[in-house]
C-alpha cells in the first residue's frame, strides 16, 4: 500500500455534529492483532451523535477522528495477523470510521457475506447482533410473549421487530407517526406514536392489563420510566441498550416497591468482550438466520463523507429512518 494520506471527518469540539470537519490526515497503521481496511462505507449510529457532545461514556475526546463502524477490504495487517487476511472484506468496529482507511481489531471483524456489497453488511455486528442479544440470551424471549420495541424505526429497532416476529412474539412498536407504515411493514402487530400515545397504558390494554413480557429500551430520558411502567410485574424484563433521549435512573426503592421487574444492561462491544463464547454463539445464530432468509442484505441510505455533519444532525433530530451510511 503506497497511500500515505486520507480524508476523514475530525470532531474538534463538543458542540455536536457541527463540530465535524473534513480534513486530510495520515493513514493509520495497524497494531498487534489489528487490520487496516480501505473503507467502502461507514455506518452512522446514534452513539456517533452522543460522542459529538461528549456524553458517550468511554468515547474519545476532541480532537478525534469520528465514526466507529465500517465495512471494507483489509489492505494491511498488524503483528500476529496472518498476511492471508489481506483482501478479505469485513465489517467491524474501531475508532475513526468516517475516513478512507480505518484500523480495527481482527477479533471483532466479521466477513461480509458472499454476494453482499460492503455497505449492505453495515449493521450486521451492531444493529442485528444487538437486537438478537437483547431478545434471546438477555431478554430470554419465548414464543407467545409480547415485546415492546421502543424507537422501532431505527436500525436496532427494525432488526428487533423482524427477529421478535420470527421467534413467535407479539410486537408492540413505538415510532413517530410518519414512520408507522415502515414499522408495520416489518411485521409489528401494533404501532404507537410515542409523542401522543400513553404507551404504558396502551401496553396494559393490549396485554389484558398484565403488561409486556419484554421491553427493548433504547431511548432513555422519559421513555425509560414508560418502559418500566409497561413491563409485566415479577417476570417482565427490560433490556436497556441505548440512551438517545438522555440519562434516566431507577432506584433500589423503585425496584422493591414499584417496579418488580428485571432490568438488564446491554452494550454489544462489552458483551463481546466479557462473554466471548456467548458472543460467538450469538453470531453463529445470526448467520443461521441470514442463511434461511430471516433478514436480507441491508440497504442503507448512503451519503458522501463530506455530508457527515448534516447526516448526524438529521439523526439527532430523528428525521431519518433505518440505517445511514457515509461513503468516503
Amino acid at each position: 500500500m503506497t497511500t500515505t494520506n486520507m480524508r476523514a471527518l475530525l470532531q474538534s469540539n463538543l458542540d455536536g455534529p457541527e463540530g465535524l470537519a473534513l480534513v486530510d490526515v495520515p493513514v493509520p497503521a495497524p497494531g498487534p492483532g489489528e487490520v487496516l481496511i480501505k473503507v467502502s462505507a461507514a455506518g452512522v449510529n446514534f452513539a456517533d451523535v452522543s460522542q459529538t457532545h461528549g456524553i458517550y461514556e468511554g468515547g474519545p475526546r476532541p480532537p478525534y477522528l469520528a465514526g466507529f463502524e465500517a465495512a471494507g477490504e483489509i489492505v494491511a495487517v498488524g503483528d500476529g495477523v496472518p498476511e492471508a487476511e489481506i483482501g478479505r472484506h469485513v465489517i467491524g468496529t474501531g475508532y475513526g470510521a468516517f475516513a478512507q482507511y480505518m484500523v480495527m481489531p481482527i477479533a471483532g471483524a466479521a466477513t461480509v457475506p458472499t454476494g453482499w456489497r460492503d455497505e449492505q453488511a453495515l449493521g450486521l455486528v451492531l444493529n442485528w447482533a444487538t437486537a438478537l442479544a437483547a431478545l434471546r440470551p438477555l431478554g430470554r424471549l419465548q414464543a407467545g410473549e409480547t415485546v415492546l420495541v421502543q424507537a422501532a424505526a431505527g436500525g436496532v429497532g427494525q432488526a428487533a421487530v423482524k427477529l421478535a416476529k420470527h421467534y413467535g412474539a407479539t410486537v408492540i412498536a413505538t415510532a413517530s407517526a410518519s414512520k408507522h407504515d415502515v414499522v408495520r411493514a416489518l411485521g409489528a402487530d401494533h404501532v404507537l406514536d410515542y409523542a401522543t400515545a400513553d404507551v404504558a397504558a396502551e401496553a396494559a390494554r393490549l396485554t389484558g392489563g398484565t403488561g409486556v413480557d419484554l421491553v427493548l429500551e433504547s431511548v432513555g430520558g422519559e421513555s425509560f420510566a414508560t418502559s418500566l411502567a409497561a413491563t409485566k410485574r415479577v417476570t417482565g424484563r427490560v433490556v436497556v441498550l441505548g440512551l438517545a433521549g438522555g440519562p434516566a435512573s431507577v432506584s433500589n426503592s423503585d425496584l422493591v416497591f414499584k417496579h418488580q421487574i428485571h432490568v438488564i444492561g446491554l452494550h454489544i462491544a462489552l458483551f463481546g468482550r466479557w462473554a466471548p463464547d456467548l458472543f460467538a454463539e450469538l453470531m453463529t445464530e445470526l448467520d443461521a438466520l441470514r442463511e434461511v432468509g430471516v433478514f436480507a442484505p441491508g440497504e442503507p441510505t448512503v451519503f458522501d463523507l463530506a455530508e457527515g455533519p448534516k447526516v448526524l444532525a438529521m439523526l439527532e433530530n430523528r428525521a431519518t429512518v433505518g440505517k445511514l451510511a457515509l461513503r468516503p
